[in-house]
């Protein structure tokens, strides 16, 4: 990944933001925006909290994470199994038109791809096939990419892109963990030697002289 480098805005004209050598930080997304992403954040758990726990994460918030320590990562909506397991089923990430961008796929598409849960994307309608094919440009593993855009004063997601089932299958199998090391043998105590049969002694043979004295 090259460095971020400021771009003139006289050189805008000339460089599209989603180009390959443009790379647009979304540090903080313009208020409008991000009413809207915490929006979608809400709606998206009262879709899901029958049938899973919700943990959300709208705007600076920490408060459902994956995994534990430095590494712990907080995607915008994480779905957990409500059995006893706690298993995390799904972690889905929010996008706006100013966030779908090479910058925000490097740092924290990519990551997501790589959990063991699926990785579901929201982004708008406009930026669909641009999330496509930053994902394809990123290797990011996503299993679904869902599309919002509003009709009238409600908001309406579609299903725009789910991975075969060949793919979703590989892509388990290589989340998983490697199998364990098989655990050295332990080494068998030494079986004692069996003993030599002992032969029955033979009687001693007579000499002449016991055969003459009978």
């Amino acid at each position: 990944m090259q460095p971020y480098r400021p771009v003139s805005t006289g050189s805008l004209g000339c460089l599209s933001c989603y180009s390959r050598d443009f790379v647009s930080p979304i540090l903080v997304r313009p208020v409008r925006e991000q009413l809207e992403h915490d929006r979608i954040i809400r709606l998206l758990q009262t879709r899901f909290r029958r049938r899973f726990d919700v943990g959300i994460n709208p705007g600076a918030e920490q408060n459902t994470a994956v995994g534990s320590g430095p590494t712990a990562i907080f995607p915008d909506v994480v779905l957990t199994s409500q059995d006893r397991g706690r298993k995390v089923v799904t972690v889905i990430e929010v996008e706006t038109v100013e966030s779908v961008n090479n910058l925000e796929a490097l740092s924290e598409w990519v990551s997501f791809g790589r959990l063991r849960s699926s990785f579901h994307l929201y982004v708008p309608t406009a930026m669909m096939e641009v999330a496509k094919r930053l994902c394809t440009d990123h290797h990011v593993t996503v299993d679904e990419i869902h599309s919002y855009h509003m009709v009238g004063d409600e908001l309406r997601f579609v299903p725009v892109y789910r991975a075969p089932v060949d793919v979703r299958v590989r892509s388990a199998a290589a989340k998983s963990t490697a199998p364990k090391a098989a655990a050295p043998r332990k080494a068998s105590p030494a079986k004692p030697a069996k003993a030599a049969p002992r032969r029955p002694a033979r009687p001693a043979k007579k000499t002449a002289r016991s055969i003459k004295r009978k």
